[in-house]
């Protein structure tokens, strides 16, 4: 859910508390007004009421490939289907023991025709796939959430931000979006372009290559300005200089974190490229505070068990899903959505 405050000329509690603190102990420091530091201690602290905004649903089911149109599905041929699950990015001994599990679950239930295994598996790997902290940090109604979008280049970094820029102007949130990747004109112009198809402003760099940190402070600096529920920050992506992309993202957090806390980290991976999109995860998260995954171009292949790898060896919650290049084409991931579409129907 996405929250905001209903009125946005309204302090947030915490920062009304440290005003009023620091009024309690300037008059503290004169004895000859303990009479109003007694009343200043009692000022009634404003209470923020919040608003939810609600966003467009979408069900992502029908974009995703399902893994078993090639091979058939029953309690005499589960090896394949350990096979299949391998091909898919689940890695080996995951594959093992899901099969296994299919296995079990079948032998107690019964369970024999291909609608009952299906509906098996679906119901292992929603288990398998389900995570309670998946949902965006965007509802604590302190303003501008800022999201820093992290990745290699090519992964669908820009789109993604795109996409979610728009989905969040759609449900009436005001955007704002930072391109601070500004090593790429590409990359900027192309995040123009998608701020002018989701409606949302744009801070761009006034010189070509110019500090990526430098952009960022001043999207902070318009974001807080125009009063925007959401600031999304574009970053380079490259990986070849590890300790240069630190101490990069190190600079743009410390610049941002001057004036508004940093709501979401969000690592763009392309599903289609498998293993390789678990090592950048692995290298990404070692310098970039991940706190969540976009899982990119999962249209165009059935390798949607690096969603199990990743959160299983990374310990990070896949939070979106890209299924095409259209403006529409994502959503939140959802666990049972995406093992009904992996599955298929029976």
């Amino acid at each position: 859910m996405f929250w905001r405050k209903k009125d946005k000329n309204v302090q947030a509690p915490e920062e009304v508390q440290e005003q009023v603190q620091d009024v309690v102990e300037t008059v503290t420091e004169s004895p000859a007004i303990e009479a109003v530091t007694e009343q200043v201690v009692e000022v009634e602290i404003p209470q923020v009421e919040l608003e939810p905004i609600e966003l467009p649903k979408r069900s992502l089911t029908k974009g995703i490939k399902s893994l078993f149109s090639r091979i058939k599905f029953d309690v005499e041929n589960l090896e394949e289907l350990e096979d299949v699950l391998i091909q898919a990015d689940f890695g080996v001994d995951a594959a093992e023991a899901i099969v296994q599990e299919v296995k079990n679950r079948a032998k107690k239930s019964g369970a024999k025709t291909e609608s009952e295994l299906r509906l098996i598996l679906t119901n292992l790997l929603t288990e398998k796939f389900g995570r309670d902290d998946r949902a965006l940090k965007l509802d604590n109604g302190v303003q501008p959430y800022v999201i820093l979008v992290v990745g290699v280049n090519g992964a669908g970094k820009t789109t993604t931000i795109g996409k979610l820029a728009n989905w969040l102007t759609q449900g009436g949130a005001k955007v704002t979006l930072g391109a601070a990747d500004t090593f790429r004109a590409a990359a900027v112009d192309q995040l123009a372009t998608w701020a002018t198809r989701s409606n949302s402003e744009i801070v761009k760099p006034s010189i070509e290559g110019q500090d990526p940190a430098a952009v960022a402070f001043e999207s902070v600096e318009r974001a807080i300005a125009n009063q925007s529920d959401v600031l999304i920050i574009d970053t380079a992506g490259r990986l070849q200089n590890k300790q240069g992309l630190m101490d990069e993202l190190g600079k743009i957090r410390r610049v941002i974190e001057k004036n508004l806390a940093i709501s979401e980290v969000l690592l763009v991976l392309d599903a289609t490229t498998g293993q390789n999109a678990l090592a950048q995860a692995k290298a990404f998260t070692e310098v970039a505070n991940v706190t969540g995954i976009v899982l990119t171009k999962l249209d165009g292949t059935a390798k949607g068990g690096i969603v199990y790898a990743i959160q299983e060896q990374l310990d990070i919650p896949v939070k979106l899903v890209g299924i095409g290049e259209g403006i529409d084409d994502f959503g939140f991931f959802d666990a049972s959505e995406f093992a009904i579409g992996l599955v298929g129907e029976s």
